[in-house]
């Protein structure tokens, strides 16, 4: 597990570390106040630079939407973000909004991860699922197909994910006998109208 600050005491750090050493700097002269403003001014980039991602992973864990919500917000801004780190932040607000079925949200927030550009193939993989599960939901089967074929292109390595890629392959496999049925039905009832005798007319 990688190494992490609590985003209050990285706050209260930067505005020590800054504040302090320009105090000490300017009363107590330039090798006194130098290292309190270095740290400040590095804890301050790595906020900007890394957000408040990792943590608001960590919280998704439990399920917290709410927490992600609001420790994602903490984040001054995601074009600052060091590239994986702006795509796990819209990739964790998809989440959130997919959740609570705003559906539309969310599809925006992944295509915004997918296009800052996530690290490995699973988490690609991941996006393009989350897509074409939006576009089933919303009965849009020819955009889940398009996307979920999208999904089968890279390699997958976490099980959970393979699983869920299966179960809705069958969802898809079933759809589409169930249609082919449909048309076979259609196609049998108007053979069935057109083919019959007609009524030969009265001779007059």
């Amino acid at each position: 597990m990688a190494f992490s600050i609590n985003i209050y005491l990285r706050l209260a750090l930067i505005v020590l570390g800054i504040i302090g050493g320009i105090v000490l700097w300017m009363t107590q002269g330039f090798w006194y106040g130098i290292w309190f403003l270095l740290a400040g001014v590095v804890l301050l980039a790595g906020y900007l630079l890394l957000g408040t991602v990792q943590s608001a992973a960590e919280l998704m864990q439990t399920m917290d939407f709410d927490g992600v919500e609001k420790r994602l917000a903490m984040t001054l801004s995601p074009k600052l973000l060091y590239k994986t780190n702006r795509a796990y932040f819209y990739f964790l607000h998809g989440t959130v909004a997919m959740n609570r079925n705003e559906l539309d949200k969310a599809e925006r927030l992944f295509l915004q991860a997918e296009k800052a550009g996530m690290a490995s193939d699973t988490e690609k993989a991941m996006i393009q699922f989350q897509i074409a599960s939006i576009q089933a939901n919303k009965n849009n089967w020819t955009a889940a197909q398009l996307h979920f074929k999208n999904a089968k292109q890279y390699k997958v390595d976490e099980p959970q994910l393979k699983e869920q890629m299966n179960q809705f392959e069958k969802v898809l496999k079933q759809r589409g006998m169930h249609k082919m049925g449909a048309a076979a039905q259609r196609r049998q009832g108007f053979m069935q109208q057109g083919g019959g005798k007609r009524r030969r007319p009265k001779m007059r």
